[in-house]
């Protein structure tokens, strides 16, 4: 089994009563095939149900009145007993039109513990997160980051801890460690995270084998795309077969009249967040100022566009593309995929990704809010890496108290003042850190009299 980092997290809310938990994200990132291995080792009574293939299942969320009547309906189709304690599995559950309610209902009369997986759960079921807070977890799965991927080629955990180390110190990585990093950080670039993809290749390692994987999941994506598409008159094909192109130009924004000049972006607003929502594309907006918080500098028609996994990236391009990109050829321009897994890598580890524009400074590729400041970063595909003018003026400028930022290339680490120079398969190491609810008290003082 390929490891996928949610394993701790996912084992935890398995043992966790009175809470369900909801696995959520684009297809294919291993959602189902996670839930079924965990609760496998968990050794307890396991109960599987698809929405889509019984959709008698879908029907019983739909009519049933409280907890005792769906599970006593449940029980009829279940195949086989339900004892008390046992998982609960209900795949696909965005097929169930309102399952809200429902969910806090099964979890208050508490005999089961309930998992619930789905794709488009951010088109089809908005409200699902709005089930109060302690009754369900939501856990968005992404593609693999590179650290994932990493360890399923069979990198050791003690060279994974290695390149941890000198990430938190700063320091260079080993030479020879660091040429072979690269080297699978090129086959990441080559192969993406998704599981699929990722098992085929550690069966066969047969590049071709992998695109036509990738190859199946676009095709249903694009599958997807058409029954909404038909339903919400939305432009989402073109919008997506767009990206790799879009991101091939010099600034990588998406510019939308690329598709037709005669149409404001107000008409294709839709079609962006439903591809946003539904967890295929990862859209990366202009924040104006970097000021805390971005937010609130955000230009809602101003974004670069990026693919949910640079695999899938990679599989708009030709063969020999792919070879020349695997073999380091300087022919080829690797900014686009550079920047598509940098960005993925942030997104899956709980950024809001934004990158910033400004007639003072420049343009920064991407900018995060980490540990409380802001983080500009540049991603560099080329040799020039020392080159980057539009961040030096904005770590010049005195009006920014920008205490560090961030350069991503295939160089190893060095510093050069306030400027971090990190290896590109570092990206999926830069994260939040972990706080403990704050706990925050107030002595009223003379409000008391």
């Amino acid at each position: 089994m390929l490891y996928r980092k949610y394993e701790q997290e996912i084992e935890r809310y398995l043992n966790t009563p009175g809470q369900a938990l909801l696995l959520t994200g684009a297809r294919q990132t291993g959602k189902t095939f996670l839930v079924r291995e965990m609760a496998g080792r968990s050794g307890r009574n396991f109960l599987e149900f698809n929405l889509i293939e019984q959709p008698e299942v879908a029907r019983i969320f739909n009519e049933s009145r409280n907890a005792k009547d769906f599970l006593m309906r449940l029980s009829l189709i279940a195949g086989r007993d339900m004892t008390d304690g046992s998982i609960l599995f209900f795949d696909e559950i965005q097929e169930a039109a309102d399952p809200v309610t429902l969910i806090k209902f099964l979890v208050d009369e508490g005999s089961y513990q309930y998992v619930f997986s789905g794709s488009l759960l951010g088109v089809e079921l908005k409200d699902i997160r709005s089930v109060p807070v302690g009754y369900l977890h939501v856990m968005e799965i992404y593609p693999l980051d590179f650290m994932e991927f990493l360890t399923a080629v069979g990198a050791g955990p003690r060279a994974v801890e290695t390149m941890r180390g000198c990430f938190r110190e700063r320091k260079p990585v080993d030479s020879f460690m660091h040429d072979k990093f690269l080297e699978f950080f090129y086959l990441y670039l080559i192969i993406g995270g998704m599981p699929q993809a990722v098992q085929q290749y550690l069966d066969t390692n047969n590049l071709q084998i992998v695109a036509d994987v990738h190859a199946d999941i676009v095709a249903l994506y694009k599958r997807d795309f058409t029954k909404y598409e038909k339903k919400d008159k939305l432009k989402l094909e073109d919008i997506y077969d767009a990206i790799p192109s879009e991101l091939n130009k010099q600034n990588k924004r998406f510019i939308f009249t690329y598709l037709n000049k005669q149409l404001k972006f107000d008409r294709y607003e839709n079609s962006f967040l439903w591809l946003k929502d539904a967890g295929v594309a990862v859209p990366v907006y202009n924040a104006g100022e970097p000021r805390l918080p971005l937010e609130q500098s955000r230009s809602s028609n101003l974004f670069k566009l990026f693919m949910n996994d640079v695999g899938l990236l990679n599989s708009f391009y030709s063969t020999e593309v792919r070879l020349k990109i695997l073999h380091h050829d300087q022919d080829i321009n690797n900014g686009a995929l550079f920047e598509n897994a940098v960005s993925q890598q942030l997104t899956a580890n709980g950024f809001t990704v934004y990158y910033s524009k400004s007639r003072k400074y420049g343009e920064i590729d991407l900018m995060v809010e980490c540990n409380g400041r802001i983080v500009p970063i540049e991603v560099k595909s080329g040799k020039a890496y020392h080159t980057h003018a539009a961040l030096d003026h904005l770590m010049d400028d005195p009006n920014y108290s920008i205490e560090e930022s961030v350069v991503f290339s295939d160089a190893n680490t060095s510093r050069d003042g306030r400027i971090t120079y990190l290896p590109v398969y570092m990206a999926s190491l830069l994260k939040n850190e972990e706080y403990a609810d704050p706990i925050v008290t107030i002595d009223p003082g003379v409000l008391r009299e």
